[in-house]
């Protein structure tokens, strides 16, 4: 049996998207920014696409700007955002956990002469909301806070967080992209000023994303060279994928509810699997304040790279966190940021689910798991 348990790190397209992109490839293809028939035709379904990514978010069509991914557009919200605000103030917010497309940005600011304050988190990877409130100053322009940690699935209290903030002068970015398709995610009842998604988190292609902006929101866009998506972003629109990723995120927001019942069971029974085989593991994160599609445990009888190995001669592929930090020696930041014990990340592997995972596949892994442990055990 082969088992594929990294959907964290990104999802196959669905059938679905892939039928509606290769309409749009092999009869859609004019340049949407031309103004004869066949660029209008691709303008068409460019112009659908924002209607639906903004239906489905709750935003307005305006405030959709297009981008290859979410790399893409947190780099334009934080940087267009700092950039743009830096006469109010040259002091911006962030956590520790977040994804390095947030936190190099943020470190490069810092060398550029900005203020930066990141938050620590707590041993279920929270922020405390009082460390925000009290870092906040007149001088604050930005705080970037990740919906759901895209290593250990645990969820900001987005409601929270957005009250400390609107009580202050900061802008507010939310990197969205593990949220997609797990929990409702409002871009207007958050009250959130730019949030970024990409497609291939939740069964669209890769290389397409989206960076919603609130309406009046200044932003200094670097991607010069056109007028495209309405003078914020250069470059002719990857219609085909764009298309994808609204189907995607329609049916996303579709089988959300249900999806989520099988994966919470999926976590649940895969938890219960390794505790009925006595094999020894503790859960980095929390248990309540978390999605269904991602878990990551603590082995303490073997380091994370010899885990992955065996587990990969055993056809069971996971990983030992963010695949944009592969091949890396460097332990998770994000484990480092909520344990105190430096041998922790050493030892822990994130598996992530999606909905098409079966009870069976949950039962091979525990079994894997299983006959490493009696491998390794006596070295405990």
């Amino acid at each position: 049996m082969e088992v594929y348990a990294d959907y964290a790190a990104t999802t196959p397209v669905k059938q679905q998207v892939i039928d509606k992109m290769m309409n749009i490839y092999s009869t859609h293809y004019g340049n949407p920014s031309s103004i004869h028939s066949i660029g209008r035709d691709a303008r068409k379904y460019l112009d659908e696409s924002r209607h639906i990514v903004a239906k489905e978010l709750n935003a307005k069509s305006s405030e959709v700007i297009f981008t290859s991914g979410a790399t893409e557009s947190n780099n334009t919200a934080i940087k267009g955002i700092v950039y743009a605000h830096q006469h109010k103030g040259k002091h911006i917010i962030t956590s520790k956990i977040e994804h390095h497309s947030v936190l190099h940005v943020f470190e490069q600011l810092e060398k550029e002469g900005f203020d930066v304050t990141y938050l620590d988190v707590d041993e279920e990877g929270l922020v405390s909301l009082k460390q925000l409130q009290n870092a906040l100053t007149d001088e604050t322009i930005l705080v970037s806070i990740m919906f759901v940690n895209n290593e250990i699935g645990t969820v900001q209290p987005m409601y929270d967080i957005e009250e400390v903030i609107n009580n202050s002068n900061a802008l507010f970015h939310v990197d969205a992209v593990q949220a997609i398709g797990h929990l409702e995610v409002n871009f207007h009842e958050f009250n959130i000023d730019a949030m970024s998604i990409t497609a291939h988190k939740f069964g669209g292609p890769k290389g397409v994303g989206a960076l919603l902006l609130k309406e009046g929101t200044a932003l200094k866009f670097s991607q010069l060279g056109g007028e495209q998506e309405t003078k914020r972003r250069a470059g002719t629109e990857n219609v085909p994928q764009i298309v994808g990723l609204a189907e995607a995120l329609k049916l996303a927001n579709q089988y959300r509810d249900d999806n989520n019942v099988h994966l919470m069971n999926l976590k649940n029974q895969f938890l219960v699997s390794l505790q009925e085989r006595s094999i020894p593991f503790e859960l980095n994160g929390s248990m309540t304040d978390t999605t269904g599609h991602i878990v990551n445990l603590y082995f303490p009888f073997i380091d994370v790279e010899t885990m992955l190995t065996l587990l990969d001669l055993s056809n069971v592929y996971v990983s030992s966190g963010s695949a944009c930090t592969a091949g890396s020696t460097t332990p998770s930041h994000v484990l480092a940021a909520m344990y105190s014990n430096e041998d922790r990340a050493q030892h822990s592997v994130r598996f992530s689910f999606n909905e098409a995972m079966t009870e069976q596949e949950i039962k091979y892994i525990a079994t894997e798991i299983h006959k490493i442990y009696h491998k390794f055990k006596e070295e405990v």
